[in-house]
């Protein structure tokens, strides 16, 4: 079995910064790309960012600058730097990651989704 846990969300005024994590636990054989998501109220679950397990990285137009995606391929763990947080960046952010398991199936798995809140 597969789990991702993420952790690292809260509340926090604007202009201030979190951190996320999200590690990849269980029968794991290789971790391929590895991403942030986020779901406000009321909208589509979009990309916030990807990282590949080179260290490509890839961003929203609305957080380049803001965040930063890294990984520790050695703890199967994924970050996101948030600076400068913007009210609008409210949302719950879900890690998702794709894994190949020890049996080899390849499959993308996701988070359980942690609060991210920025009051003005």
């Amino acid at each position: 079995q597969v789990q991702l846990v993420e952790s690292g969300g809260g509340l926090v005024q604007a202009g201030g910064s979190l951190r996320l994590s999200c590690t990849a636990s269980g029968s794991i054989f290789s971790i391929n790309a590895m991403d942030w998501y986020r779901q406000a109220p009321g909208k589509q679950r979009e990309l916030v960012a990807a990282i590949t397990s080179g260290g490509s990285t890839n961003y929203a137009d609305s957080v380049k600058g803001r965040f930063t995606i890294s990984r520790d391929n050695a703890k199967n763990t994924v970050y996101l730097q948030m600076n400068s947080l913007k009210p609008e960046d409210t949302a719950v952010y879900y890690c998702n990651a794709d894994i190949r398991d020890i049996f080899l199936t390849r499959k993308n798995y996701w988070g359980q989704g942690t609060q991210v809140t920025v009051s003005s």
